[in-house]
């Protein structure tokens, strides 16, 4: 009988939270970096690069890969001959592993779970409670698996009740362009089928937590080993998502997933259930196992296993745009997929503070700050720590601001907005007749970006905590210009560019 002490459980927890936030598995890196070599779009290359750049940097300087630090999720597997010396339950010790990883003060990452959802959300503080998943099986000792899932590829989820006689790739393959670019690709997507609606949910999160792979699989094809039917789905819908030429950032490339894992279970011969949960340019995870004889001790990975790339702004192609002089006339003459270094004070502002200026304006109420000729970055930052102005402050999902674009546009003197990922109809549309603009950053370089920005301040909103408004100064931030002032999208011209040369260039995917 194998005893697991509180103790011991509560600190694995901890430092395998810690360790995410900074460490990406060695096995997508260096996928993502065989990714970059074979590129050939240059807005995907550079994005890659950005990736990759940031990557390193935050395993030097452990600090997150993203500054969203992700939802803590655990899946517990214990042995039936474990038994426990512990005066908490399972969950709560889990809790207090989250919650002294989150609040760590050498690294502190960001609190982004929000009580009561439906109602007043308000932010617990530490990032509690994590999302826990049990299974109780043979043997002696416990198996964890710790990662941390960021709102902006967990916002792109899709789930269907097929019925059994449907294409299920044919679904797959219209679903995965209506998941649009939050999810920062290039990822790995997960296919949960079978069973009920719930545990189709749960086969596709649980799949994305495996190593990549797929070159191996391909590998195991090329040899005339037998595949089983999901191992064929992967390879089919690996080379196939691809084909949709999306790319990275969803600007359109070569390279849109990684992998393709694919679980399933049986299922009631009335129904198909499919889920696809994707894992982003911050995929965050570590196994580990305890057997009693202490905390877990996960290894230290060699930054000379790193993909030998470094991103540096590029003066010769892109334009240097003063934000402190910057006119509607300057914002209105930018052309789609121009890339610009911003540089000088722009203002910062996500959901909540969107809400509370729309209720403002309602009122005639004055603003906090004054938004005329400004650039509005949506941002929530991590905390500083030790002489950083600001914590990795990465873009979040422009389109969640959408329905708040006409208002900023149309009342507060806004003239462009920076975010990650495409905008809607009802915002380029916005964009477009008021000529402003909207600038794309790269999800999943937030401790790349920070390092642009020299100093910050909060000027409104304090009370929201990392969703206040923020004022940045910034030096050479890189950014794409996305939507310009004709309303021209590179989400919707790029992968449609890549999708038409992906069948007429050679593709070396193995």
């Amino acid at each position: 009988m194998t005893t697991i002490h509180q103790d011991d459980f509560i600190q694995s927890i901890a430092d395998a939270f810690q360790y995410i936030s900074y460490y990406h598995p060695l096995d997508y890196i260096q996928a993502l970096g065989e990714a970059y070599e074979r590129e050939e779009s240059p807005a995907a290359k550079d994005a890659i690069a950005q990736i990759l750049t940031n990557s390193r940097m935050s395993a030097e300087g452990h600090r997150p890969i993203c500054q969203d630090t992700g939802i803590g999720l655990v899946f517990i597997k214990v042995g039936m001959q474990v038994q426990w010396e512990a005066k908490l339950s399972v969950q709560e010790m889990v809790n207090e592993g989250v919650r002294r990883a989150y609040t760590n003060v050498d690294n502190p990452l960001r609190a982004s779970v929000l009580a009561d959802p439906a109602g007043k959300r308000t932010n617990t503080k530490d990032n509690t409670p994590a999302v826990v998943h049990y299974e109780i099986v043979p043997g002696n000792h416990v198996e964890v698996i710790c990662a941390a899932k960021g709102g902006g590829s967990e916002a792109k989820t899709k789930f269907a009740m097929l019925n059994p006689s449907d294409d299920l790739v044919e679904w797959i393959l219209k679903t995965v362009p209506l998941m649009g670019a939050g999810w920062c690709p290039p990822g790995i997507l997960g296919v949960g089928i079978g069973g009920t609606p719930e545990k189709a949910m749960l086969l596709a999160k649980e799949s994305i937590m495996a190593p990549v792979n797929i070159h191996a699989l391909k590998a195991k094809a090329t040899r005339g080993e037998k595949l089983v039917r999901a191992e064929e789905l992967r390879l089919e819908l690996y080379d196939k998502i691809n084909a949709l030429g999306i790319g990275a950032q969803g600007l359109g490339g070569l390279t849109t997933v990684l992998d393709v894992k694919v679980l399933d279970y049986p299922t009631h011969a009335a129904n198909l259930p499919v889920a696809l949960i994707p894992n982003c340019a911050a995929t965050r995870h570590i196994h580990f196992e305890l057997d009693g004889s202490g905390p877990a001790k996960l290894p230290v990975p060699s930054l000379d296993d790193w993909p030998k790339v470094t991103w540096q702004p590029n003066t010769k192609t892109s334009t240097r745009i003063n934000l402190d002089t910057l006119t509607p006339a300057e914002v209105a003459a930018w052309t789609p997929g121009q890339t610009l270094l911003l540089n000088g004070k722009m203002l910062t502002g996500r959901d909540a503070a969107h809400k509370r200026i729309q209720d403002m304006l309602a009122k005639g109420e004055k603003l906090p700050v004054d938004f005329t000729n400004r650039v509005i970055y949506y941002v929530g930052p991590v905390d500083p720590v030790r002489d950083e102005a600001v914590g990795p402050a990465g873009p979040t999902t422009a389109t969640r601001m959408d329905k708040f674009t006409e208002m900023m546009l149309a009342q507060t003197g806004l003239i462009a907005m920076v975010g990650k990922a495409e905008r809607g109809p009802a915002a380029i549309e916005a964009i477009k007749k008021h000529r402003s603009a909207y600038l794309m950053a790269v999800g999943g370089a937030a401790y790349l970006v920070s390092k642009a920005i020299k100093t910050s301040k909060v000027v409104g909103f304090a009370d929201l905590g990392m969703e206040a408004i923020y004022e940045f100064e910034v030096k050479d931030m890189p950014v794409t210009v996305a939507v310009d002032a004709k309303g021209t999208s590179v989400h919707q011209t790029g992968p449609k560019e890549w999708q038409a040369k992906i069948g007429k260039i050679p593709v070396v995917t193995a």
